[in-house]
This record gives C-alpha cells, structure tokens and sequence, in this order.
C-alpha cells in the first residue's frame, strides 16, 4: 500500500491522459508548448513562474517537473526559493485581504 496519494513515478505518465480524448491532448499539447516557448519572457523566466504557480495550486507533479525545468535553465536554488516565497506572499496576501469581507459583514451584521 503507498503512503502517499501522490506517486512520483506517475508523473512520466502524464501524455497517457490524451488516451481518451486525443484531439483534446493534442491541442492541449500544442497550446502548453506554445505558451511555455521563448517570448517576451525567457524560458527561465516561464520556468520560474510556472514553479511558483506549482506551489500556490498545491501540485506535486508540477513541483517535481518544474523544479527540474528551472535547474535545467539556469535557475540556481537561491532564485526558485525567492520565486517560491513570491508565491507564499501573493497567496498569503489574498487570503488576508478577504478579511476586508468579513469586516464588511461583521459590520453590517452588529449595527
């Protein structure tokens, strides 16, 4: 029995999702390589990004690949932890400025 839900093994497997709807994959396929080409941002830079977003949604398929995409383009250990610190800080944040909302109502609610 695994320990985990997460199988690091099953992240090789990710093209076998196209298996039932080939034409989706397909045009998800060209899409994602699309974005994640050399543009106004580097592919570093995409990299970067794409660690970041992987820790604020939570994917460990996502850490795992794009933890290696940015070794693989240059990003030493010191710029993913920023890059990740980022992330913490916008996720940190959004959740705080809700507050905002919970004021609203308390407000309304005790007048």
């Amino acid at each position: 029995m695994n320990d985990t839900y997460y199988r690091p093994q099953d992240l090789p497997r990710f093209g076998e999702i196209g298996e039932g709807a080939p034409e989706l994959w397909q045009k998800f396929s060209e899409w994602y390589g699309a974005v994640f080409r050399e543009g106004a941002l580097s592919e570093r830079e995409k990299a970067l990004i794409a660690l970041a977003v992987s820790h604020t949604v939570q994917c460990p398929y996502c850490i795992d690949a794009y933890t290696q995409a940015c070794l693989e383009k240059g990003s030493n250990e010191e710029q993913m932890t920023e890059a990740v610190h980022v992330a913490a800080a916008i996720r940190g944040g959004s959740a705080l400025v809700h507050g905002v909302q919970m004021r609203n109502v308390a407000h309304r609610l005790q007048r």
